[in-house]
């Protein structure tokens, strides 16, 4: 349902100004705090005060008149520098302001009886603001009410007028609902729009063929004419002139709907963009409580805090900036509660008294981008280590082993807080956890960094919108798939040699950083494709904690596409999370890609995962050099592997074992730890260093079974550190089929 201002009644729109007028008072009373010899502040108080005790007068809500009266009174003798605002006159203002803002959110046939039910309250309130007023100073009697203004909401007040909306004013409240559906509907019409251009290329494809057609009659008039046969000729004229009008009708209308289709698109587009703008709000109306809240929390917990806020103006979807208030209100009580310290204590670390907490928002590379950071203590990195002992998470030892980088990972954990006791503040670990569900949500980032002493800051990356999102499109067994490009951390090809197998998983190098490989066609079911030649196309994906590289058939280009959610009565369909129409018409998903991770880590515990080599085809003779100091772990590692038809040729010390691969071919070396001449680590380390063998498959086949044994194999580059004894249950041949397939 919509309704012009003029339709409302005198209620609604007095509540309506109220809200307005409770967030300039909130403005200008923390200027005030910070600034007290601001008058431009000091005005905006004074003026605010005036317009709500106009509008209360035209509808007689006598109580808060008085109210707003002594508050303005007070206020003129600041001005007037008759007295001065202290600690007791802010408390009052802003309980003046608490008490308009309450009447704001009432339902209009709700407010007199609120305030009737207060009128004690509210004459303690009047009576306590004639008490700051200095001795000899009389208040001024508050103006009486104007019962024959109720009728027209929108006659000057008796004290000068008020500010009360006017008929005029182009402001229509609209239901969200009734937005989504005329956003819906003219993303579909953008769609549709795009369907004139290919039928008007089809009519140009048959302009041409009758080209052919009149080329073709005017071939058979001249063998006609050289055949000397009239009679047929006169057909063949006739057929010339039907064809001449056909083709001059044709090249009229291809016109017209050459013109009507970039219109239609243009005009769509026009539409589309104009819908999308009505959807936007500024980033400002997200923060609108926030100064007053910061000022309070600071205030209950001893400290000086002050909020900056850059790019009020940035435009934000609806619906983000709805889900951004409850991270915000996180991050902002974190800030004060966990980050600024007491102003003692700023003073003695070389601080202004007074901590800053800054919020920036901006568009970037067509993204919403918002920082929240602050100036306190930073993060108490060893706090987060003790708790994540305490919790029974890590060792004293492991725990000592994460950076910084991992410990801020784990303050995002349900239930994690490192606050000694639970407070109405903090506490409950709930905090982050809220923050990054919601990046999450809308399909955006969230990073956290801190230093000790200089303070915290939290970057989100959010798209500008949630009906429309750009993404990559890419094919995965025959049909088209959407990534939201946001949620991809990079874009990729590889080639087949830089692909390394360890422990079994399929891994690539990008950027220093070792990253798992594994194919979309296999997490979501589909049967694998056989390996072609070329670089692999691949998009990288990650949560907090882990990162993959997906496989897909091929990239098909970057699209924006208008969101349209999935039917609910699918419920949660694996892997996807919304469905959009492509230019032509032709349906696509929109992958999941938080749900994609987790079906990920379900496939590698299930160890359901195929690797590439399983994918290649079977190669023949493959030989095997084992290296093994030991004649009996040699002789049965030798049997076992022959066995299932590898050639094997033996070596006893890693010396020997490097001149064989330097003079043979060998698809994979199996060597021990200790050995003479050369160890299994030296050996390793030494092939590595050669390109020819710095893909070679090696697996470790050593008695050690210590953790730090293990490590330092597979540091040295091996693909598979076996202890012997498991020998007995075909892990060998297990791991040697996973690195170059059957024999």
């Amino acid at each position: 349902m919509s309704d012009h201002s003029s339709e409302a009644t005198p209620l609604e729109l007095f509540r309506l100004e109220l809200e307005e007028r409770v967030e300039h008072l909130n403005h200008a009373l923390l200027e005030l705090e910070s600034q007290p010899g601001s008058r431009e502040a000091c005005d905006q108080v004074m003026r605010s005060l005036h317009s709500v005790k106009g509008a209360a007068s035209i509808v007689v809500l006598q109580s808060l008149v008085r109210v707003a009266h002594r508050l303005e009174d007070y206020f003129v003798a600041v001005k007037n520098n008759e007295t001065s605002l202290d600690q007791q006159a802010f408390a009052l203002s802003f309980r003046c302001v608490d008490l308009f803002q309450d009447v704001s959110r009432l339902a209009p046939d709700e407010i007199r009886e609120w305030l009737a039910a207060r009128s004690p309250e509210l004459d303690e309130l009047v009576e306590s603001i004639s008490q700051l007023l200095p001795e000899g100073l009389l208040p001024s009697p508050a103006p009486r009410s104007v019962p024959a203004d109720i009728s027209n909401p929108f006659a000057g007040a008796q004290d000068g007028g008020s500010s009360m909306p006017a008929a005029s004013d182009r402001v229509v409240r609209v239901e969200a609902e009734n937005l989504n559906r005329i956003m819906a509907l003219s993303g579909e019409m953008l769609v549709e729009a795009k369907w004139l251009q290919p039928f008007a290329d089809s009519l140009g494809l048959l302009k041409d063929r009758q080209k052919d057609l009149q080329a073709t009659i005017e071939a058979l008039r001249l063998q006609l004419t050289e055949a000397g046969q009239a009679t047929s000729l006169e057909l063949v004229e006739k057929a010339r002139v039907k064809e001449r009008e056909c083709r001059d009708t044709l090249t009229e209308r291809l016109g017209e709907l050459e013109l009507y289709a970039l219109r239609t698109t243009n005009l769509s587009y026009r539409l589309y963009r104009e819908v999308i703008g009505s959807n936007m709000r500024p980033f400002s109306d997200a923060i609108v409580a926030f100064p007053r809240m910061v000022r309070d929390l600071a205030t209950s917990l001893g400290k000086q805090v002050q909020l900056e806020v850059l790019g009020k103006g940035t435009l934000v979807d609806r619906d983000i900036l709805r889900k951004l208030e409850s991270p915000l209100t996180h991050i902002l009580r974190n800030a004060v509660d966990h980050g600024i310290e007491l102003p003692d204590e700023r003073l003695e670390l070389g601080k202004p008294s007074r901590g800053t907490i800054r919020i920036e928002a901006l568009h970037r590379g067509g993204m919403l981008s918002i920082t929240i950071s602050d100036d306190g203590i930073g993060v108490r990195y060893d706090e987060v280590r003790d708790k994540l002992v305490a919790q029974g998470l890590f060792s004293a030892e492991e725990v000592e082993a994460l950076s910084e980088a991992e410990l801020c990972e784990h303050l995002y954990q349900p239930g994690f807080s490192t606050s000694p006791e639970v407070t109405e503040v903090s506490g409950r670990g709930v905090g982050l956890d809220v923050v990054s569900s919601m990046a999450n949500e809308v399909g955006g980032t969230v990073r956290f960094s801190s230093v000790m002493g200089e303070g915290t800051s939290i970057h989100f990356q959010l798209p500008l919108t949630l009906s429309v999102v750009r993404t990559l499109l890419v094919e995965i067994a025959g049909e088209p798939y959407a990534f939201p490009l946001a949620r991809l951390d990079q874009i990729v090809a590889i080639e087949t040699a830089e692909i390394n197998v360890m422990e079994g998983r399929e891994c690539f190098m990008l950027d220093g950083v070792s990253i798992g490989l594994i194919s979309a066609r296999q997490v979501m079911k589909f049967p694998e494709a056989p390996q072609t030649d070329g670089p692999i196309p691949e998009v990288v994906i990650s949560d907090h904690a882990k990162v993959y590289g997906v496989v897909v058939d091929r990239y098909l280009g970057e699209q924006d596409l208008v969101v349209r959610p999935l039917d609910p009565r699918l419920g949660k369909v694996a892997n996807v999370s919304a469905a959009a129409l492509m230019g032509d018409g032709q349906p696509i998903l929109i992958v999941d890609t938080v749900d994609l991770v987790r079906s990920i880590d379900a496939l590698l515990q299930n160890s359901g995962l195929q690797t590439q080599a399983s994918r290649q085809p079977a190669k023949q003779g493959q030989r095997i050099l084992i290296a093994d100091d030991s004649p009996v772990a040699l002789d049965l590692q030798a049997r076992l592997v022959s066995s299932r038809g590898y050639q094997v040729d033996r070596v006893v010390n890693g010396m020997e074992a490097w001149k064989a691969i330097r003079d043979n071919d060998y698809q994979l070396l199996v060597t021990d730890v200790e050995m003479p001449e050369m160890d299994g680590i030296a050996l390793i380390q030494t092939l590595r260093k050669e390109p020819r063998f710095r893909h070679l498959p090696i697996i470790i086949s050593s008695s050690r079974d210590a953790e730090q044994d293990r490590l330092h194999g597979m540091e040295a580059g091996a693909d598979y550190y076996l202890v012997k004894s498991s020998f007995q249950d075909e892990t060998l041949l297990d791991a040697i089929h996973q690195l170059i397939g059957p024999a």
